[in-house]
């Protein structure tokens, strides 16, 4: 699973670079997830997802993983969701436990 990612002022942003998060790469995005948030100090981290045009349920439960091994002074925030993606949240009703900006753009301007 290719992820990139920057530091941008105390917020690690995270772009997944595959169009899908699903069953077959669910476990590889969740270790990459790990590594990156573990080498960072960064309190927020911001997961820019706006290539991904898919998201099934194992796609999901990895995204609410890498939420819950974040320690509990660290915030993973959501961006860029297309809305194929957005749907899968609401539905789930995950949109009321992340904070989901429009675009990466977004989040780093409303930083603190």
């Amino acid at each position: 699973m290719e992820l990139v990612a920057q530091e941008h002022g105390g917020i690690l942003v995270v772009r997944a670079m595959q169009d899908r998060i699903d069953a077959a790469g669910a476990i590889q995005f969740k270790d990459r997830m790990r590594e990156l948030t573990g080498a960072s100090k960064a309190n927020r981290v911001m997961l820019d997802m706006s290539n991904v045009a898919f998201l099934d349920s194992s796609g999901l439960g990895a995204v609410v993983a890498v939420l819950k091994a974040l320690a509990p002074d660290r915030k993973l925030e959501l961006a860029g969701l297309t809305p194929t993606v957005q749907k899968v949240f609401r539905l789930t009703r995950m949109d009321s436990i992340f904070t989901i900006h429009a675009a990466a753009s977004d989040g780093l301007r409303h930083a603190g």
